[in-house]
């Protein structure tokens, strides 16, 4: 599995409906989850970002997929950054650095 970082902004559709946040979040989680994306953790945030979601994928192309899902129902931008855990990025990118 693939790990992305959700960076999100809630648009002006989005902040105008935030009270039934939780309930858009579950419908989101359900319909992620039937493309095999797992958000692993979600975060509401102060400052440039107002989400931060951590998100299992099988694929980039996956990730893709789901977040224009997230993005296409108007309520937030979605600004989307690759992750390498840690042990992988010592074990496997760093053997190919010149």
């Amino acid at each position: 599995m693939a790990t992305f970082i959700g960076l999100m902004n809630w648009t002006e559709q989005g902040i105008k409906d935030v009270k039934n946040m939780p309930e858009k979040v579950a419908g989101v989680r359900g319909q992620l989850g039937a493309m095999d994306v797992e958000i692993t953790s979600m975060h509401v945030t102060m400052g440039r970002y107002d989400i931060v979601a951590v998100i299992q994928t099988p694929s980039a192309e996956t990730a893709s997929s789901a977040l224009l899902t997230i993005g296409g129902q108007g309520n937030v931008r979605t600004e989307t950054l690759t992750a390498f855990p840690f042990p992988e990025f010592v074990s496997d990118i760093l053997p190919k650095v010149e």
